[in-house]
């Protein structure tokens, strides 16, 4: 998977636009395309369980990392698949704690969820690092990061003092946790209900098999 600097500006403004009625829940639709297979298409993760499960919910997770390329490509992709999802499906875009630069960006990733700015950042954050530079990919001081934050209504000290924080150690580990009982060891990866690691041989194969194997779960809910 390769990304270019063009494609990725194109693509992240396409994500920026993304009118807010789009992210309303649409009509279930059948899954595309031929069905995965197991050990192909999918990994089946064996006693996996979710990152953070809520009842009745079909749990995607993307781990992803604001310094890696392929994730800043990927971004408007799967944003636009989440927007088409149903009610039952929850998206988490979850910082992969890898070491070094990935780092600082992992806790401010988990600094702005836990000060609600995620949301209207997350985009611009991959812009930041990957289009127009405003950030440094390595060696980001906590102010430099807490300062693109201020742009979007948070205070620079509190939002210092919250990468720094014990409950964002905390995110970091659950959040590597996750990552090695799901086998992640790359990004973008994508896991479902915490059973299954897609494989994919691109982008859009990847949220193909995606919506499979939602459609899976949803049927086995609806079995039970």
């Amino acid at each position: 998977m390769t990304s270019r600097l063009a494609p990725i500006r194109t693509l992240l403004l396409l994500a920026a636009l993304l009118p807010l009625a789009t992210w309303a829940a649409s009509p279930i639709a059948p899954p595309k395309g031929p069905v995965p297979v197991a050990g192909v298409d999918y990994v089946v993760i064996a006693e996996g369980q979710p990152y953070a499960p809520a009842k009745g919910k079909i749990e995607v997770v993307e781990v992803f990392g604001y310094t890696c390329p392929h994730c800043a490509h990927f971004e408007p992709l799967v944003s636009a698949w989440k927007a088409r999802q149903a009610a039952d499906v929850t998206f988490s875009p979850l910082a992969a704690p890898m070491g070094g630069h990935w780092i600082p960006y992992a806790r401010a990733f988990f600094a702005a969820q836990s000060l609600g700015l995620a949301g209207k950042t997350h985009a611009a954050m991959f812009n930041a690092l990957h289009v127009d530079g405003s950030l440094p990919l390595s060696k980001p001081t906590p102010e430099e990061i807490a300062a693109f934050y201020a742009r979007y209504g948070a205070d620079p000290r509190t939002f210092v003092a919250a990468m720094a924080s014990r409950a964002i150690d905390a995110k970091l580990q659950q959040a590597n946790e996750f990552m090695i009982r799901s086998g992640v060891e790359a990004t973008p990866s994508i896991v479902v209900n915490g059973k299954y690691r897609v494989i994919g041989n691109s982008f859009e194969d990847m949220l193909r098999i995606t919506d499979h194997l939602v459609a899976r779960e949803r049927a086995a809910k609806k079995s039970r």
